[in-house]
């Protein structure tokens, strides 16, 4: 018998998750929501886009807990000070699905291959830092640049859209309310001038 099944043994469910993200502005935010939308209305997906204000690029995920863990954060804030990379532009012109359980299919924005460089140099260095610190367990190996748009039941197969390009000027680490779509911001950390 395992003891999450003793009393006294009972686990708390994950609820907070922690990841470090790149966000469009609020210009492209939109843009990315509208995009969403038309790619509901021409291919009959029923699923909800994603709010503008929650659209990102996830650089890594630290984890999900029950209640914030106050040391991850201090050290994932200090690893985040460390992280010395310039300023770039974000740039997504595809849109697909990636597989998963029936409605949970998530419909992303895609960088091109040609355009994934900046990004996965940002993801690099910060996953340097987090090894370094002894956080290599929340290394993200592989990344596909993306945006989740929606989640749905069907799969769209890879097609061109409109180009959708921004300036990454900083990186964040979130929390992220589980299963509620809230986030809140931790930190925030500059890229510098080109």
């Amino acid at each position: 018998m395992i003891q999450s099944m003793l009393p006294g043994f009972e686990t708390t469910p994950a609820i907070d998750r922690l990841f470090f993200a790149v966000f469009p502005d609020p210009e492209s935010a939109e843009r990315i929501a509208a995009l969403a939308q038309a790619l509901c209305q021409q291919h009959g997906l029923r699923g909800k886009p994603l709010a503008a204000m929650r659209l990102h690029v996830t650089l890594h995920r630290l984890g999900d807990y029950a209640g914030l863990p106050p040391t991850l954060i201090a050290s994932a804030e200090a690893i985040a000070a460390r992280v010395a990379t310039p300023v770039f532009d974000a740039a997504f012109g595809s849109a697909s699905s990636f597989t998963g359980r029936p409605g949970q299919r998530p419909l992303v924005l895609r960088s091109d291959e040609a355009d994934m460089a900046p990004l996965l140099s940002l993801q690099c260095a910060l996953g340097e830092a987090m090894t370094a610190a002894g956080l290599g367990r929340h290394v993200t190996r592989k990344i596909v640049p993306h945006v989740t748009l929606l989640y749905d039941d069907n799969l769209l197969a890879p097609r061109p859209v409109e180009r959708i390009v921004w300036t990454v000027r900083e990186f964040a680490l979130m929390h992220s309310l589980i299963g509620r779509g809230v986030y809140r911001t931790l930190g925030r950390w500059p890229l510098h001038s080109r």
